[in-house]
């Protein structure tokens, strides 16, 4: 996030951690190399346990180039996340680059950008057609990743999904479709986590006095995280309802009063840039808010938002990526990551989704690598084989993938905003500081 990721984040005592089930391990990260050096450092990291070899700086890659694609949003509402996102993406192939490129050959990135899903298609059409391109790389949104990996499969190019999370889309039985983020099913778990859990210790309470309700988009993502929240609420809590909203979010005022009529404790809410701010206004014009939020979607991440509703988003959690704000070993690589994109782009991080798109990149391309050709069914060997336990991952991402292409061991964190910053607050691995029970 913007000002946290190159800042010092104290470690909670343990004493103080146990009492909140958020023991810290590890000491603090050792002071961050020059940029440049910090990434190579963390591409020379053993990742692939296994039969893959550790990466090493090499000569400069010699060989003719091998064109990749990055498809992501550049326009419209979720443009800032799409610019984001490409650019985990731009510094991990710089970094790949300057370690030897991919088999002898050099990384050129292609890019594309879709709006809405029919240009994500064309846009793929193009990429794999006369871009001539050996994969893709994208996309951050569900439908335009729903739509762009189906093209890519029916011309047989690997895709590489980032930072899309709707579960639906590698439940089609692609072959070469892979994502190494977490589902849909995982961000709605650890909001359940934190529900059954954390908030009623931190509010003292028994969880059958928990009033709460669900909240999101009627889109992939949103439907995604929400029927699995539904689904997995404990019964002794008090649904209070599961609320869909159109496009454009013009439902919302309408719907924090019928909230505020029902006194909901609790709201889960999932959605893109324009809801989170609409309903945050909502709620300041009603004069009424829940006790706590647990949002999802990108803009609950982004600095941006923070900085746009002020004092009124401080205390609100978050269920997504890693954020830089983390301790150990994720901690130590996002900061370095932080400075090598300060370096580039001449100011910080602005949300978690840089981090998780270089994580994941990073991942692929070793596959890539490994696979020692374009060959596409050497990739999708090459992806099947990959074993990274959380304890040896660069940036905490572990990875071991199934037969549908999805990273099992990718897992969402539970951050919350405070004092401008989105810190990790759960898991206790991840965890930079301790969690409050209160927004405001």
């Amino acid at each position: 996030m913007a000002g946290s990721g190159g800042s010092t984040h104290r470690r909670v005592p343990s004493s103080q951690a146990r009492a909140c089930h958020m023991m810290h391990h590890g000491g603090p990260a050792p002071a961050a190399p020059a940029p440049r050096r910090a990434l190579l450092a963390l591409l020379a990291a053993p990742a692939v346990i296994g039969r893959a070899a550790a990466q090493t700086r090499g000569p400069l890659p010699a060989g003719p180039e091998l064109r990749i694609g990055a498809l992501y949003p550049a326009s419209g509402p979720l443009a800032l996340l799409g610019d984001e996102s490409f650019r985990g993406l731009e510094l991990a192939v710089e970094a790949r680059n300057e370690a030897g490129g991919v088999f002898g050959r050099p990384l050129r990135l292609v890019k594309a950008e879709a709006s809405d899903a029919p240009q994500a298609a064309e846009a793929v059409r193009r990429l794999t057609g006369t871009e001539r391109v050996a994969a893709v790389f994208g996309s951050g949104v569900s439908p335009l990743s729903f739509a762009a990996s189906q093209v890519a499969e029916l011309a047989g190019i690997p895709y590489f999904e980032l930072g899309a999370v709707a579960d639906s889309i590698t439940a089609r039985g692609f072959r070469y479709l892979f994502r190494s983020c977490p589902r849909g099913q995982d961000f709605a778990a650890l909001s359940l986590r934190a529900t059954r859990w954390l908030l009623p210790l931190l509010w003292r309470m028994p969880l059958s006095g928990l009033r709460l309700a669900i909240l999101h988009e009627d889109a992939l993502h949103g439907q995604s995280v929400a029927a699995a929240q539904e689904a997995g609420l404990p019964a002794e809590a008090t649904l209070l309802g599961r609320f869909a909203y159109g496009p454009g979010g013009q439902d919302l005022p309408g719907l924090v009063q019928r909230l505020r009529a029902a006194d909901a404790q609790l709201l889960l809410h999932t959605g893109h840039e324009a809801d989170v701010m609409l309903l945050f206004r909502a709620m300041k014009e009603a004069g009424w808010r829940p006790r706590m939020v647990i949002g999802g979607g990108g803009a609950y991440s982004m600095v941006d938002t923070a900085r746009s509703l002020g004092s009124g988003f401080e205390g609100v959690m978050v269920v997504d990526f890693p954020p830089y704000a983390t301790t150990g070993r994720m901690g130590a690589d996002a900061r370095q990551l932080a400075e090598a994109y300060r370096a580039k782009y001449g100011h910080d991080p602005r949300s978690c989704h840089s981090l998780a798109n270089h994580a994941g990149a990073r991942i692929f391309l070793d596959a890539l690598h490994r696979a020692g050709s374009a060959d596409k069914e050497r990739i999708r060997a090459a992806v099947l084989a990959t074993t990274i336990e959380e304890r040896d991952a660069p940036f905490g991402w572990g990875a071991a993938f199934d037969e549908t292409g999805q990273n099992l061991r990718a897992q969402p964190v539970l951050a919350q905003w405070q004092a401008g910053q989105a810190q990790a607050v759960f898991p206790d691995s991840a965890a930079a500081a301790l969690p409050r029970g209160e927004m405001g």
